[in-house]
């Protein structure tokens, strides 16, 4: 089944390009990205890639803070470690906010410890990526997002449902948790909050009857479990949104870029397994730098053992739609060789002025 990629990224808003590595994913996402924005939409391409293809494709300096690279298309390159000590830093801050001072120590420990658990730049990276899908929302036509090599994409799609399911449950702890408190107070009556006279309340008995107005230690308490639950439900809300832009395939399109050799494709079948248990809808796959049959004795036999991979691929994914990129002489380097690229996928040589 043939793939109209054009057609297919005119509709969407979020594009997600994932493949194995040394496929050529950044080519086909800037490809795309460059197509949508001289068709007039404004556009965001943004790599989660560590190994910073991205500047190096265009020659610029791409970065964090981002740039444009052309018109109506914008660009960031997220760096993993950065945005994991970045991460860490501002979890750091709200934790030694929340907790009381003697366990300043221990948090620090457990942020050192964190910072090298599995699945912490993952988790890092996407509630960067969340962020940035939240705003490119409102401020751009489309968003096409790079990703780094099948596995971590995998997880990065699965990520949205796990880390909301956590969150989730830290709610509930924290909703039982306060209304324990609220039970033993109400029952008891007994606190060691003071009272503004510096009394506790067992100090006065008749206060736990009467009902005593909280004192400093149980509004300090109740500001931190309040400022808790408010971080939760904003971070419940961001990951929620999240799934629901990638799960909707109305809204995001997966395109899978792969070779046709063994590897790649195994892979691809794998991802798009992956991606079928996750809830995000496989839109499309592009072979990427097919070898001519009418090139010689070498490329025709090459172009025969691809056949056979991509008869495989046929086999495992035969309703998933694809367009072949032919193997290019040049490298894929600047605005202008991207638009080559993107012409030989499909997208006009129109440009809106």
């Amino acid at each position: 089944m043939l793939l109209n990629l054009p057609e297919l990224v005119a509709a969407r808003r979020v594009v997600v390009v994932g493949g194995k590595g040394g496929v050529g994913k950044t080519a086909v996402s800037s490809a795309v990205a460059l197509g949508e924005a001289r068709r007039g939409r404004r556009v965001l391409l943004v790599s989660t890639d560590p190994a910073h293809n991205l500047g190096h494709l265009w020659g610029a300096d791409v970065g964090d803070a981002g740039t444009t690279l052309a018109p109506r298309l914008d660009a960031i390159e997220i760096d993993p470690e950065r945005t994991t000590e970045e991460h860490l830093r501002q979890v750091g801050e709200r934790l030694r906010r929340l907790m009381p001072p003697h366990l300043a120590g221990e948090v620090d420990r457990h942020l050192s410890l964190a910072r090298d658990a599995p699945g912490m730049h993952e988790a890092a990276i996407l509630e960067r990526v969340a962020e940035v899908v939240e705003a490119s929302l409102a401020s751009y036509d489309l968003l096409v997002l790079d990703t780094a090599p099948s596995g971590h994409t995998a997880r990065l799609m699965a990520l949205p449902e796990t880390l909301t399911t956590w969150t989730d449950g830290l709610l509930r702890r924290e909703e039982r948790a306060r209304r324990l408190g609220e039970a033993e107070r109400g029952v008891s009556g007994r606190t060691t909050a003071r009272d503004r006279q510096g009394r506790t309340l067992a100090d006065d008995p008749a206060a736990g009857v009467l009902g005593a107005p909280a004192g400093p230690v149980e509004t300090e308490q109740g500001d931190r479990n309040a400022e808790i639950r408010d971080v939760l439900l904003r971070r419940r809300a961001r990951f929620a949104l999240l799934r629901s832009v990638f799960t909707d395939p109305a809204a995001t399109a997966f395109v899978v870029v792969l070779a046709a050799e063994r590897l790649p494709v195994l892979e691809t079948v794998e991802l798009a397994e992956q991606l079928r248990r996750a809830g995000v809808h496989l839109g499309g796959l592009v072979v990427n730098k097919r070898s001519p049959a009418d090139g010689g004795p070498l490329l025709a036999a090459r172009r025969a053992h691809e056949d056979q991979y991509l008869r495989t691929l046929d086999d495992a994914l035969p309703q998933a739609p694809r367009v072949e990129a032919p193997l290019l002489p040049d490298d894929l380097v600047g605005a202008a060789a991207l638009q080559r690229f993107g012409e030989v996928l499909g997208f006009g040589r129109t440009d809106v002025r």
